[in-house]
């Protein structure tokens, strides 16, 4: 992790010029991965930086490095009475640098069992219970995680995946293009809750129940093939096309740098990777920096 006295070469290749990165959010979350990545990205990162402290940095970074190196960094709820101030400073962009915060969150049950593995107390459990602590950290946090930018749910994300999510969002040197991921799941494993957009495609026959198709994912040809032609699957890509692009160009339009869509089926093999793959592709046809990711393929 680097600190003031240990910057990392501005203008490594991968990292975003003038880029202020935020990271905050749930103890326990991938904060310090996140900031890790962010490091290797070739950003100067800066780890519990106290908020009212923010633009100094950012100063002293803008003489000593250029106003193109750019700064990541990451505002727990260690930083106590300080931690209020920095949605003042982030409102009023008082740092003179485009930002963008990131909020981290995972499940109650998956930070309980995090925090146990490494044997931490929550900062604000107190004498009470570790559960407590956390309910406390959501209170304080909500107006950030309200106002976030970018929200990565990190419950079902070993290390690699969470490292690979920040590596998607901030290592490209495009400052100004929305990034659009566009992932499957299968319904039986749950809905993702960072998404911004959830559609089902139960409604489409499913490849599950023709044998030959049975053993082969929607990223087969012929699995795509059979979903894309069933009834109603171009009528609803020439339907919701539109209104992702619509949404998208609004979010520019805000400054909004980043859009998930959730693409369901059953279990998360067939019907919804074809549909993610083919939603990814009209994305990128239409301008847009998109990608595909498929979170339960596999699993069954």
């Amino acid at each position: 992790m680097s600190y003031l006295g240990d910057m990392t070469d501005a203008g490594e290749e991968g990292a975003s010029e003038g880029e202020l990165v935020v990271v905050t959010g749930m103890t326990g979350a991938g904060r310090s991965t996140a900031a890790k990545e962010l490091e290797d990205l070739g950003y100067y990162v800066v780890d519990n930086l106290p908020p009212s402290l923010l633009p100094d940095v950012v100063r002293l970074v803008d003489e000593s490095r250029g106003p193109t190196q750019p700064i990541a960094v990451v505002v727990d709820v260690r930083s106590g009475s300080f931690f209020a101030s920095l949605q003042a400073n982030l409102a009023h962009g008082v740092t003179g640098r485009r930002a963008t915060l990131v909020f981290l969150e995972a499940t109650d049950e998956v930070l309980v069992r995090r925090q146990e593995a490494v044997r931490r107390p929550h900062p604000l459990q107190g004498d009470g219970r570790l559960l407590d602590g956390l309910t406390r950290e959501r209170v304080v946090l909500a107006g950030l995680r309200g106002a976030a930018d970018l929200i990565i749910d990190t419950s079902a994300l070993n290390v690699h995946q969470l490292t690979k999510r920040i590596a998607d969002a901030f290592g490209s040197p495009s400052a100004t293009a929305l990034k659009v991921a566009v992932v499957s799941f299968g319904f039986k494993y749950g809905i993702p809750v960072d998404a911004d957009f959830v559609a089902d495609m139960r409604f489409l026959p499913n490849p599950y129940w023709v044998p030959d198709l049975r053993p082969h994912t929607g990223r087969d040809a012929d699995v795509s093939s059979y979903v894309l032609a069933a009834p109603g699957a171009q009528v609803f890509l020439d339907a919701y096309l539109p209104v992702l692009t619509g949404v998208a160009e609004g979010y520019l339009r805000e400054g909004k740098r980043f859009m998930q869509v959730a693409v369901g089926c059953t279990g998360g093999k067939h019907r919804s990777v074809a549909m993610t793959e083919e939603i990814t592709r009209r994305l990128g046809a239409a301008g847009f920096e998109s990608r595909a990711a498929h979170r339960d393929l596999g699993r069954e």
